[in-house]
């Protein structure tokens, strides 16, 4: 019996009922392209709303997270992975919670108690030092020296700037041949996080108070890769039961040993894995060059020029015979993984091809490019032109170049790369603002500012100025928009002044509910409107403005400060980027 197995069923003898894994797509979400945590598609009864299976919930949930995809190719980074995770809303708390996990680590998953640690919450100002969770740990036989106290950023979690929110306890694992020490210290990267339970008793208030909540709710995740390589004793997640098959396959496909061709091989075997899932999703994504369908086409493509690079014939249909393990692994679990298995294939097999295609192409365009070279350096746009147009990744155009004698612009490369990466996937990261990460102060303020931003645009450059992008932090604004040219000196003045005349004015926003067919034909402002549920939130500054947005937003303009405009650049074809700040 697996690890999910063991899990599910262990949870369903002490009263839980198991909730099916959410779409790895979200239903009716328009705010985050993927499911990035077990307990975002229950957010809503987290907050509250009944849940129609009861008070205790058991799930494994397939997950998505982007922000580490340049790394994959390491021992342990994956885009997809499955979260373990129970749930009790509003029914049992601390003492339960603790002992169920301790108990299923040591006598379920068979753990010795000394290869465990565990860290509470020191406590703060407004909350008190989580003593109640470190006596239980010591009553179930984990030793004070193997208890760690950590503060906010650690073991404190909130729904954003206000919200439900309370103190977590995290499991460490040691994972070393090394004695264990007897003092715990969690910087000690030798240990390593295994599970974690939040604890929502307390609700901060706008206005910074805390009070306790009526009903307390428990919300654990466990990360099934994670433990299944700790329990195998492996320190590369690749090594583990859950890769073993694929890698296998790949080996057998290329002809190669793993240890020679490691970093490709796992990077093979995790897009080819995710694009499995994306593809078998029932919201029917196919490789395209927005939203979903992006990430879709950049992981089936980095997976080909790997592909490529271990010498796998592309005739092929190796893409095909990895998939069917895959496949095979996980049909039994998610029903669509079975039923869509040919759309899969399909999927993968006429991007294979495409790209194929595309590539060849692309070579005739690098000979023309480096004909009208005034340097004997290939800038930055021009390889992201090759990447983003053609395809080609920046170490074919680094090897080509090097055959003529010249060099490229690797560095402004990646600038740019990375960036065009946070606007196609639409910011997934930060566009995850369904109650639990939530967004502070100046992030609300920061979306305020892009919507008097686009309409400033709209007035001084051009009406059909269109939003293409936003990326958001406590520091700073980035907005993309369509435009054919350099904005001037005197637009950018312009600009700057409008909408600073506008946070001046004391604005009133007001937002509104209506169907989105009418809010549309209103004239309302919006990116990704098939993304968009049937009714939509609509946001008015004043006669300023009019966007459909997902929010928050400031009350009134006068909230925001002054904006300035600090840079204004190009970001891709017909599209140019502002960089801004309120101060």
């Amino acid at each position: 019996m697996n690890l999910k197995d063991l899990y599910i069923n262990f949870f369903i003898q002490k009263g839980h009922k198991q909730i099916p894994s959410a779409p790895v797509v979200p239903e009716n979400d328009p705010t985050v392209l993927f499911n990035t945590a077990g307990m975002q598609p229950l957010i809503p009864y987290l907050m509250g709303q009944s849940h129609p299976y009861g008070t205790r919930l058991v799930d494994y949930q397939k997950c998505i997270r982007l922000t580490d995809l340049d790394v994959v190719g390491d021992p342990t980074h994956h885009t997809f992975f499955e979260m373990l995770g129970n749930w009790s809303l509003g029914d049992y708390f601390k003492e339960e919670s603790i002992t169920w996990s301790f108990e299923f680590l040591t006598e379920v998953l068979k753990i010795p108690v000394e290869k465990l640690a565990v860290t509470v919450f020191e406590g703060n100002d407004d909350i008190p030092k989580d003593e109640e969770s470190a006596s239980i740990w010591q009553n179930l036989g984990i030793k004070n020296t193997k208890i760690a106290y950590l503060g906010v950023e650690d073991n404190f979690w909130i729904a954003g700037e206000s919200g439900p929110c309370g103190s977590d306890t995290e499991i460490f694992y040691w994972r070393s041949q090394e004695p264990i020490p007897e003092i715990f210290n969690p910087e000690d990267s030798r240990w390593v996080e295994i599970w974690n339970n939040v604890f929502m008793q307390y609700y901060k208030n706008s206005d910074g108070t805390v009070t306790k909540l009526s009903r307390k709710n428990v919300d654990t995740g466990m990360g099934l890769e994670r433990v299944v390589a700790v329990l195998e004793g492996v320190e590369d997640n690749y090594e583990t039961s859950i890769w073993k098959p694929v890698i296998q396959k790949i080996e057998e496909i290329s002809g190669l040993p793993y240890k020679e061709a490691k970093t490709s091989m796992r990077i093979i075997a995790d897009h080819i894995r995710t694009s499995i899932f994306i593809a078998a999703d029932e919201s029917g994504i196919k490789p395209s060059n927005t939203d979903q369908g992006y990430v879709l086409r950049r992981l089936i493509r980095r997976a080909i020029r790997h592909a490529k690079k271990i010498n796998i014939c592309m005739e092929s249909n190796w893409e095909v015979e990895i998939a069917q393990v895959i496949v095979a692994q996980y049909a039994s679990y998610y029903s669509e993984i079975e039923k869509n298995k040919e759309i899969v294939y399909q999927v993968l097999s006429d991007e294979k091809n495409k790209f194929n295609r595309t590539l060849e192409k692309g070579l005739k365009e690098f000979d023309k490019m480096v004909s009208r070279l005034v340097t004997k350096e290939i800038p930055a746009d021009v390889a992201f032109h090759l990447y983003d147009t053609y395809g080609f990744p920046i170490e074919l155009t680094v090897e080509l170049a090097g055959e003529q004698g010249i060099t490229v612009d690797v560095d402004g490369f990646h600038e740019q790369f990375r960036e065009h990466q946070e606007k196609s996937r639409a910011g997934s990261a930060q566009k995850f603002k369904g109650g639990l990460s939530g967004d502070g102060k100046m992030e609300t303020k920061y979306h305020t500012a892009t919507h008097l931003l686009n309409a400033a645009l709209k007035i001084v450059v051009n009406k059909d100025v269109h939003q293409k992008g936003s990326n958001i932090t406590p520091e700073r604004m980035r907005f993309d928009f369509s435009c054919d040219h350099k904005l001037t000196e005197e637009e950018k003045a312009k600009t700057e002044a409008l909408v600073n005349e506008w946070i001046a004015a004391g604005l009133d926003v007001v937002m509104t509910e209506m169907p989105k067919e009418e809010a549309i034909r209103s004239g309302a402002e919006c990116m990704f409107i098939e993304k968009y549920p049937d009714v939509v939130t609509v946001y008015h500054i004043g006669e300023v403005s009019k966007e459909l947005c997902g929010g928050p937003h400031v009350k009134n303009t006068k909230e925001l400060g002054h904006f300035h405009i600090q840079k204004e650049e190009a970001s891709s074809a017909g599209v140019r980027r502002i960089k801004a700040v309120l101060e």
